[in-house]
């Protein structure tokens, strides 16, 4: 505790501040992604302030934000939607059950991200190449973008005043004609359409309403149908309807907007002491509230979510009663079945992108962080969040690049983000509500423009061609589909480019000695992408008698060139060729040996004899190689 407080005390004035700066920039992100998922708020809040909080302090990555990211949320959607089905079918029913599984299903995210880290799983994010970082980061801030521009939309309502939802058409229920609606099979009718009134045959009580083609339950308000004139149809909820802002709405956010950006960009020339993305949220709020101009903010944003409330304490005290909480959930192989895919993707991706996240840090603060611990502490977190009713989390690039520009450089602005969220969870939230949502936008905005690689464009024509490919396809595959998909797309990529850009590396010099034996001198990377060119270099059927391969200058790298190199002898050997190998390593030897006991008088032993290890060597050998026996 001692060590955690002398390393947090240097910096705590910016860290402090910046923690506070990047709490406003995280409220709207994470309702935003609440909505999406569709869970309430304050399961995402409570979320990302116990995901923050313990992986700030025991992160292996100081001033990385985490919190109830979107690239998490989205890929719990459908488990949420299919888990509020399968709760109807219960024998005892249960409502919101997609809910239970969320947290299940999180639980089991941290267990699969800790066991990640205790296998050391983090150190192959050193295998990302730079292009595809490059990438990552052009992507994301594109899609940071994009998801701005929907603050610039608001919710349309329906007949009732309440937020319109997009329905889709699935099957048709009932026949309509001469305003009667019937039973498909029968014919029999069973309402009447009367204006925009549907009324039950028998009794004459309204039962459904019609406006802009969707039919509402009477007493819900709920829509349940989609009108046509062929009929009534089942219906497939999309979410809310969204329209652009206009008019006197619309120029209120852009010009705020435009405040909050011009004190972010003027404000460090002037002064570097008080955090610029800050200042200009408070600047902007303090406009917002004493001018009037009833710009829209963060509670409006909240209560206008679609339908998704937020209860403060007294929602978050119930779901701290964790035996209740986990008495809905059925403990049974099903539900490891059904919950487990979501799982062990969402653990993929959030590791994926808190990973990619400490790498950018490392290069804005010129330092290492520890990729295994950070996997530790990232599902540590999520286990803890999901045990206590919150959803998934991880690095969130947006918000960490804004605390590192804030000047958050130690593990205090992440502690100082998720306490300033408990905050207002508990007590601030009439308080935070007022701050306008342009202002955040602002930030973010001016977060993007910082965060995008612009140099990408000068260097496109300047590094090889599959480099600038990689870095396209890994930007495109990042906005329109997925963070994971990204890398993994670019990895393979820059893998393939690599193996074959290598292949084509291999060389043969041929010479020939004064009693007229032929020497191959091998230059350049053996393995499994160039045996095809190595098998090339050779004329086993015109070659003298006597020929020797001097591997010196090459390399052997994995188990498809040793193959390769015992295929070529066996064929000079059926040519009744006598044929010598010289400068091969230990293992190569050692596994040539094993493979065949003529290899012993081919293979020559020499001082010079390069010393490396295959790349995949298929047994450990316990003995120098001088101590076995052939």
């Amino acid at each position: 505790m001692t060590e955690f407080i002398r390393k947090i005390l240097p910096n705590a004035k910016d860290d402090v501040l910046a923690g506070i700066t990047v709490s406003l920039a995280m409220i709207p992100e994470v309702v935003a992604f609440a909505f999406v998922a569709q869970i309430s708020p304050i399961v995402a809040l409570f979320g990302a302030f116990v995901v923050g909080i313990i992986s700030a302090s025991f992160g292996g990555r100081p001033g990385l934000i985490s919190g109830a990211a979107g690239a998490v949320a989205v890929i719990f959607v459908h488990m949420i939607q299919e888990g509020h089905a399968k709760g109807l079918l219960f024998d005892n029913p249960v409502e919101n059950m997609g809910y239970f599984y969320l947290l299940a299903a999180v639980v089991l995210m941290g267990i699969i991200q800790i066991f990640a880290g205790v296998f050391k799983l983090g150190k192959f994010v050193r295998l990302i190449p730079h292009p595809v970082m490059m990438g990552f980061v052009n992507g994301l801030a594109i899609v940071i973008f994009m998801a701005q521009l929907g603050m610039f939309k608001e919710n349309k309502k329906d007949f009732f005043g309440q937020n319109m939802r997009k329905t889709e058409s699935k099957e048709l229920v009932y026949n309509v004609s001469n305003n009667q609606v019937k039973d498909i099979m029968s014919g029999t009718v069973l309402f009447t359409i009367d204006g925009k009134s549907i009324k039950n045959k028998a009794t004459n009580q309204e039962v459904f309403f019609v406006s802009d083609g969707q039919v509402f339950d009477a007493k819900t308000k709920k829509v349940v149908f989609n009108a046509s004139d062929e009929g009534f149809y089942s219906v497939k909820d999309s979410g809310v309807v969204k329209t652009t802002m206009q008019g006197k709405t619309l120029y209120i956010m852009i010009g705020l907007v435009l405040l909050t950006m011009l004190i972010v960009w003027g404000l460090p020339k002037l002064t570097t002491k008080i955090p610029a993305a800050l200042t200009a949220i408070l600047i902007v709020t303090l406009i917002s509230i004493f001018s009037g101009l009833g710009s829209i903010n963060v509670g409006d944003f909240i209560r206008d979510g679609g339908g998704a409330g937020l209860n403060g304490i007294a929602e978050l005290s119930k779901n701290l009663n964790v035996l209740e909480l986990w008495s809905n959930l059925p403990f049974n192989l099903d539900t490891l079945k059904f919950i487990a895919p979501y799982a062990f993707l969402a653990a993929s991706v959030g590791l994926i992108e808190t990973l990619m996240t400490m790498n950018l840090v490392d290069e804005l603060t010129e330092s290492r962080g520890n990729g295994n611990k950070e996997c530790i502490a990232q599902g540590a977190g999520n286990i803890v969040s999901g045990a206590f009713g919150g959803t998934g989390g991880c690095g969130m690039i947006g918000q960490t690049v804004i605390n590192i520009n804030a000047g958050g450089r130690g593990r205090l602005s992440g502690v100082m983000m998720a306490l300033t969220l408990l905050t207002f969870i508990l007590f601030a939230d009439k308080y935070i509500e007022q701050v306008p949502i342009a202002a955040l936008v602002g930030v973010m905005f001016m977060m993007v423009i910082e965060t995008f690689a612009w140099s990408s464009f000068r260097i496109l024509k300047k590094i090889p061609m599959a480099d600038a490919f990689v870095l396209i396809i890994v930007s495109a595959v990042t906005v329109f589909f997925d963070l994971a998909i990204a890398v993994f797309v670019g990895v393979i990529i820059s893998a393939l480019s690599f193996a074959w850009t290598s292949a084509k590396k291999i060389r043969a010099r041929k010479r020939f000695k004064a009693d007229g034996t032929k020497i191959y001198e091998i230059w350049g990377p053996l393995f499994f992408g160039s045996i095809t060119e190595f098998n090339e270099k050779f004329d086993i059927k015109n070659d003298p008698d006597v020929v020797e391969i001097d591997f010196v200058e090459a390399r052997v790298t994995d188990h498809s060139a040793i193959e390769a190199i015992f295929n070529l002898v066996e064929k000079y050997q059926a040519a009744n060729k006598k044929i010598t190998l010289k400068h091969l390593s230990e293992d190569c030897k050692l596994l040539l040996f094993k493979s065949s006991p003529i290899f012993q008088e081919i293979i020559i032993e020499d001082i010079d004899d390069p010393r490396y290890h295959l790349a995949a060597n298929p047994e450990d050998f316990p003995k120098p190689l001088g101590e076995y026996k052939f």
